[in-house]
């Protein structure tokens, strides 16, 4: 091997591998320097445990602003609930015995597992319940205090986990969602022209349901996504465009082209095919472009090119099946193909008001960007 050449792809390696990982290395140096801040925080306020500090800060410290936010709320409410419900009980009830301090932990823990268990965002409650009725045996301090230090403790690490999400290689999860969306485009692009050869030629149902199942997939994160921008859309950010009518829109195509693997059940029939074959090719790639296209245009949050080929393609098509239906062909197939036909007529005409709908919510992000 020659040492230059050799040096040079160990870099490019390298260089890749960092590039593929980019966005679990950037949430290591987040949750790294949120553990510090929290820890420095700590020491600057003079809380007594700093070990609870550096510890929510690293918990609360996520791989998106939207998703941190929206942990560290709940988590301050679930620790300022448990922290009052504890500290309150513990002031309330007597417990200087093994006996009475079982029984006040059993008060303390069953309404508050109760609470997490019927919502999940206070599920913080009892682990914080539990703390302030023990500590103060470890650091002997009282109820009060402990519930005091234990609000003080988390408000502080939640403030380092924020401050680092928002400033340390920030991720939005609206960015993430972008990404996603283009992804699941280009999977829809990629099915087209398939599905239309299964419509010509006739294709496996298993292959059908992979492609299927490979649009789902590709969907599935844009839901927690979208919630994660929703958050995000607060004071500085709010600017941002709301996901809700993108996602919409893209569940939508994604049922779009479920009623089109339904019409794939099997070719269609000679005399139908002959006359729609060519123009399902035409309208496959054609939108397969088309779609190439919106997704390219929203990453790079530019408006797309117009949809005036698509339309001519669908437009035409529609002119073919009314002239099959004027011309009789549809009398003499079965009901079962008859229906595959109509399931694929609806199926592009849904798609057409649908890429329409695409067209508008990219223009909207790129005008807002």
């Amino acid at each position: 091997m020659i040492p230059g050449i050799d040096a040079s792809i160990e870099r490019k390696s390298l260089l890749g591998a960092v590039r593929a990982h980019r966005a679990e290395l950037a949430l290591s140096l987040r949750v790294t320097v949120a553990a510090v801040l929290g820890f420095v925080l700590s020491r600057a306020f003079h809380v007594p445990l700093p070990l609870w500090t550096v510890l929510t800060a690293v918990i609360l410290t996520q791989a998106t602003f939207g998703s941190s936010l929206k942990a560290t709320i709940d988590y301050l409410a679930s620790t300022f609930c448990g922290s009052v419900y504890a500290g309150v009980l513990s002031v309330l009830i007597p417990h200087e015995g093994p006996m009475a301090q079982a029984g006040v932990l059993a008060l303390a823990v069953a309404p508050l597992a109760l609470l997490a268990g019927v919502r999940p965002s206070f599920s913080t409650a009892t682990f914080t319940g539990v703390l302030v009725l023990l500590v103060p045996e470890i650091a002997h301090v009282g109820p009060i205090e402990s519930a005091v230090y234990r609000v003080i403790e988390v408000a502080v690490g939640a403030l380092a986990a924020l401050v680092v999400s928002l400033v340390v290689v920030p991720t939005r999860a609206h960015s993430l969602l972008i990404e996603a969306a283009a992804r699941m485009l280009d999977r829809m692009a990629q099915a087209l022209p398939e599905l239309a050869t299964a419509l010509i030629e006739g294709r496996d149902p298993v292959a059908i349901r992979r492609l299927q199942d490979g649009i789902g997939e590709a969907l599935a994160p844009l839901e927690s996504l979208v919630m994660q921008a929703g958050h995000e859309r607060i004071g500085l950010l709010a600017t941002a465009p709301d996901p809700g009518p993108l996602v919409r829109t893209l569940l939508r195509l994604r049922h779009d082209l479920v009623f089109l693997g339904r019409a794939c059940a099997g070719p269609l029939p000679q005399a139908v095919s002959q006359r729609l074959g060519s123009r399902l090719e035409q309208i496959a790639a054609i939108v397969a472009d088309g779609l190439r296209e919106m997704a390219r245009a929203l990453v790079a949050r530019r408006a797309p090119p117009p949809l005036d080929a698509i339309e001519r393609s669908l437009q035409e098509f529609a002119n073919t099946c009314a002239a099959i239906r004027q011309d009789g062909l549809m009398l003499s197939l079965p009901v079962e193909a008859v229906e595959r036909v109509f399931t694929l007529g609806f199926a592009l005409d849904q798609l057409r008001q649908h890429l329409r709908d695409l067209d508008r919510c990219v223009r909207e992000a790129a005008r807002r960007r």
